[in-house]
């Protein structure tokens, strides 16, 4: 019995190439990150929740930090405990709701997400080298796919 594909040979489907690349791509990442003891999806946080501390005027919220990072709230929620409990961020409370946390880096939890992100930089420049001057338009590929 054969596969019943629309694809005459596996290496034409999107799908199946964008895992197998996202596979390499995430154990490059996870090799890089090793010596931070960061996995990838707390680097994530850790760097959003910096970016985003800095460039906003009011306080970051979890539902706002996972939005930014397209994470799962619930899983979201389970990696900034155990960044909380790494002192790498601190929950607050809000100035404006009593009820709600606000989410800060810590100065170490900053600093290292600014270590780690030369790393990870380094490592998607490394990865990406193959498409050369085209890796600007996969960028552009991926953001149209996000976006939809």
């Amino acid at each position: 019995m054969t596969l019943r594909t629309q694809f005459a040979e596996a290496d034409e489907s999107p799908g199946l190439l964008l895992w197998q690349v996202t596979n390499r791509w995430q154990a490059a990442q996870r090799a890089a990150l090793a010596p931070f003891d960061l996995t990838h999806v707390q680097f994530v946080l850790l760097a959003s929740l910096t970016y985003l501390a800095a460039r906003r005027d009011d306080p970051v919220m979890q539902r706002d930090l996972a939005d930014h990072a397209a994470t799962d709230p619930m899983m979201t929620s389970q990696v900034l405990r155990t960044l909380e409990q790494k002192g790498l961020l601190e929950r607050r409370d809000h100035p404006d709701d009593r009820r709600a946390k606000a989410i800060v880096p810590t100065e170490s939890g900053a600093a290292l997400a600014n270590r780690a992100i030369v790393a990870v930089e380094a490592c998607d420049h490394d990865f990406f080298a193959p498409l050369g001057a085209g890796a600007r338009a996969f960028a552009g590929s991926l953001k149209r796919l996000r976006d939809r």
